[in-house]
């Protein structure tokens, strides 16, 4: 018996409490795709469409991306859930309320974490493809990891009202993907859909655009099995996602395999050492559209929330006290790229943030260990400091700027690619990119590819524009994104997915200019910064604070050069005869957390606070740092003269 409720976007709690669901009725459904290929505007779709009646406003676009980060970035970041209850109209199924689960998932390989976990708890998948772009790199990641759980997809290609699109082919490029990862014929047996959820319609014929998503709701309930799973086993719950409330503290978001999970129900939880902590839910909650509602009880096939186990974490089972039969835990892959996150003991710490002491750094860190399955975080050096792995540039950019608007102050050190020795040759990680480009500047954007190391596997023209698809050293991303856009005018589109590990063949790369080092504390003048002009591009402006030690633009050539930008005009008092003429600054570069993070070097550090991002040399005084180049020369010229 499904009860179809009116709820409001972004309502939480409720006091009703609607009956179970029978399995037969429902269908858990993880919607998977590259990055901007329109996930969270098909699912928008489905929601208007449902009979959960939900209010949505006016134009609203993309309600699932609640996140302000992922508003801002227009990607999705973090897996959500949601729920709709729908009246299948056409078909085999045609009158059964169906109550679907939609599990929305990123799309970009750097929170390739999140896909890998929630799709734990879907039986099957939509595959969204755009309709030009065809398959990308992002694509075979989340399709393999769909058919390593065993889900069969069905093929939504998306933005069928774009007028370079390409449908046929599109589905021809999916089936020989399909082929190429080893899928059954059961999953090479795909329906299609073809879509467009900007305009609020999927439909299994081309040409019919009226009848909204009822088609792809009907192909859900003919393609999507219903849940396994016996109500009358022990109870197995396996946790694959958290929140958190205000006033009930930690949830855990999962799926219930077997038995039923009832509020004020007394467990045990299955911990990731191997151990039972015994321990009582507080309450359940069932997802019905995108609010969470109270239920008396869940049973097995369905997704809930649960509340009042207050250590719950990701991969945690829980099951009856007399049952302990813990699941497999979730498992992601390992991170390709890792930073030191360090305190801030620059001239400025304490003047932006709130949250500047390794201990407050250490406990958010620690917190975002138990959500974030895959990040890594280990000791550094000093207690000052944390290795911080991650997926991606772009996974630990996320972190970063989290932290920065939550208050926190810190200095991150140079990204670097995590190596490995296999057979006993050091190998690095690889990385799968496609790149779209406008063909009269493909030429510089293949240039920079083969200075980064680059091999070429396709490259052919879709209309204006040039396709190219490489496998590139993962370090040989780092700055690449920046350079590209510049080299292309903007108008290139580039996505990438870790692909493997290769020996190393290519040394890492330098940074082409040098930099423009502040000699002097205090603020930047008109003055200096009008004489430097020609020396290079200044990342600071007038009146602009500023330290020794500080990057504060970049130089025309390749070594650095020490410079005074707080420098004022000298005043006198003989009158000059010429008039004084207008000062025209040229705009210095804008310097965001992730352009600063590309450009920077092993020598130095980028100082975030909730206010700002500087680039500062790890040692701040000039005499300091020649004083250590000379003992660094010291020694190679020792160590040659021994050899000798």
């Amino acid at each position: 018996m499904v009860r179809n409720l009116a709820l409001r976007v972004g309502s939480e709690d409720s006091t009703c409490f609607p009956m179970a669901y029978e399995q037969k009725n429902i269908r858990n459904v993880a919607i998977i795709a590259h990055v901007d290929h329109g996930k969270t505007t098909l699912v928008d779709a489905m929601l208007r469409s449902s009979s959960a009646a939900l209010e949505v406003e006016t134009g609203a676009e993309c309600v699932m991306d609640s996140n302000p980060l992922e508003r801002e970035r227009g990607i999705t970041i973090l897996s959500k859930n949601c729920a709709v209850n729908y009246v299948v109209k056409q078909g085999p199924h045609a009158g059964l309320t169906m109550r679907v689960n939609i599990i929305d998932t990123p799309g970009h390989a750097d929170f390739g974490g999140e896909v890998e976990r929630v799709l734990r708890m879907a039986d099957g998948c939509l595959l969204l493809v755009d309709a030009m772009e065809g398959p990308m790199p992002q694509t075979r990641f989340v399709l393999s990891k769909a058919l390593e759980v065993g889900l069969k997809p069905i093929l939504v290609v998306n933005k069928c009202d774009r007028p370079d699109a390409r449908p046929t082919e599109v589905v021809d490029e999916v089936f020989d993907l399909l082929i190429d990862l080893g899928a059954d014929e059961i999953a090479l047996d795909f329906p299609v859909v073809w879509a467009s959820g900007r305009d609020g319609w999927a439909s299994r014929d081309r040409e019919d655009r009226l009848n909204g998503v009822d088609d792809l709701f009907a192909t859900i309930a003919e393609r999507v099995p219903s849940p396994a799973g016996d109500v009358n086993s022990p109870l197995k719950y396996l946790v694959v996602n958290l929140d958190s409330n205000d006033y009930v503290g930690r949830l855990g978001i999962g799926r219930v395999f077997d038995g039923v999970l009832k509020a004020n129900m007394a467990v045990v939880v299955c911990k990731a050492d191997g151990s039972f902590r015994k321990a009582r839910i507080q309450g359940v909650k069932r997802f019905e559209g995108l609010a969470r509602i109270a239920a008396e009880s869940i049973e097995a096939g369905d997704l809930c929330a649960i509340e009042g186990i207050t250590d719950i974490e990701i991969g945690d089972t829980v099951c009856l006290p007399d049952s302990p039969l813990p699941m497999p835990r979730v498992k992601v892959d390992d991170p390709t790229l890792h930073m030191i996150f360090r305190i801030n003991d620059g001239p400025l710490v304490g003047r932006e943030g709130k949250f500047v002491t390794s201990r407050q750094i250490a406990e958010r860190l620690e917190k975002e260990l138990r959500a974030n399955v895959a990040l890594r975080v280990s000791p550094g050096d000093g207690a000052e400091e944390f290795h911080v792995s991650g997926r991606g540039l772009l996974h630990l950019g996320v972190l970063l700027e989290t932290m920065r608007r939550e208050g926190f102050e810190l200095t991150v050190g140079k990204p670097e690619v995590i190596e490995r020795e296999i057979d006993g040759v050091l190998n690095e990680p690889y990385e799968k990119l496609a790149l779209d480009v406008a063909q009269h500047v493909m030429g510089g954007a293949l240039e920079l590819l083969g200075q980064r190391g680059a091999e070429i596997t396709k490259l052919d023209m879709r209309g204006t524009r040039a396709h190219v698809e490489a496998d590139i050293p993962a370090r040989g991303l780092i700055g690449l994104r920046t350079r590209v856009l510049n080299a292309t005018g903007g108008e290139a589109v580039m996505h990438h997915s870790f692909c493997d590990y290769r020996p190393i063949r290519f040394a890492p790369r330098k940074r082409q200019n040098g930099v423009l080092v502040a000699v002097e504390a205090g603020t930047a003048t008109t003055f200096s910064l009008l004489n430097l002009s020609e020396r290079g591009v200044m990342f600071v402006s007038h009146g602009d604070v500023v330290y020794e030690g500080m990057v504060v633009g970049e130089h025309n050539r390749d070594k650095d050069l020490h410079v005074n930008v707080v420098k004022a005009k000298p005043m006198s008092n003989v009158r000059e005869s010429n008039k004084e003429a207008t000062v025209v600054l040229k705009s210095p570069r804008p310097l965001s957390l992730e352009s600063a993070l590309e450009y920077l070097e092993v020598d130095e550090y980028v100082e975030v606070t909730p206010t700002s991002v500087r680039i500062r040399k790890k040692i701040l005084k000039e005499n300091d740092r020649k004083k250590l180049v000379r003992q660094q020369k010291d020694r190679e010229a020792a160590g040659v003269g021994a050899d000798d």
